[in-house]
């Protein structure tokens, strides 16, 4: 007698994901959260963009979620890399910088999404998968300030000076902003002295600031009202 039972469909492959994130207990959270998923795993992670980017090669995830803050180059900067592999993940920038300054520059470097850490992990989930799908992930807020631009052909939160510095000059800045000197800052960034002077230079001159000293007090109140 022939068994007519039906054989059972094979369950679907799980969606393999990177965590990138400078913070051991970040990626162990984000570790449990993932894997509690029937349809997602984390199949690596890293603390460093280098070290991320190697990863991430030779494993070949479907979705990475990365930080902005890295040891070495920026998540930006990251980001930017991974997007000329052949065929990149998909890409979700988990950040707890404040995303109207982050967030289209995230989406510019190549990223799908960007959530903050202050969200609920529900809606890092619902991004993940919104990414997955080859959809954009931001808040309302930031999309409601992306219609306005487009709308309105202008430039999104508030129009704040910060918005023309380049990304690279931003990270110069920001890093300021945290106390670093410009021989850390230069050694962390992986540029050479010369060059973080030559960014100094372009940050004084497109913020109207007239020295180094009211260029760090710029920064210092610039990262302090982003906490």
């Amino acid at each position: 007698m022939t068994d007519s039972a039906a054989t059972p469909a094979p369950a679907p492959a799980r969606r393999r994901i990177f965590l990138v994130d400078d913070h051991p207990l970040v990626r162990e959270g984000l570790t449990k959260l993932i894997n509690q998923e029937p349809d997602l795993c984390v199949c690596a992670e890293a603390e460093g963009a280098a070290q991320a980017y190697a990863g991430i090669e030779r494993t070949r995830p479907d979705a990475v979620i990365v930080d902005l803050s890295l040891q070495g180059d920026s998540g930006l900067d990251l980001i930017k890399r991974v997007q000329a592999m052949p065929r990149p993940p998909a890409m979700l920038v988990l950040s707890m910088h404040d995303e109207a300054f982050y967030a289209e520059r995230a989406l510019r470097a190549g990223a799908l999404g960007y959530v903050m850490k202050r969200e609920t992990s529900g809606k890092v989930l619902a991004a993940l998968r919104e990414i997955l799908c080859g959809r954009l992930y931001v808040s309302p807020v930031i999309a409601s300030q992306a219609a306005e631009k487009f709308l309105r052909n202008r430039v999104a939160a508030a129009g704040s000076p910060v918005d023309c510095l380049t990304d690279r000059e931003l990270e110069v800045f920001r890093r300021i902003g945290q106390g670093h000197e410009n021989r850390g800052i230069a050694e962390d960034l992986h540029l050479s002295l010369k060059t973080v002077q030559t960014h100094c230079a372009h940050i004084k001159e497109k913020l109207g600031l007239r020295n180094g000293t009211v260029l760090m007090r710029e920064a210092v109140r610039w990262v302090e009202n982003q906490r």
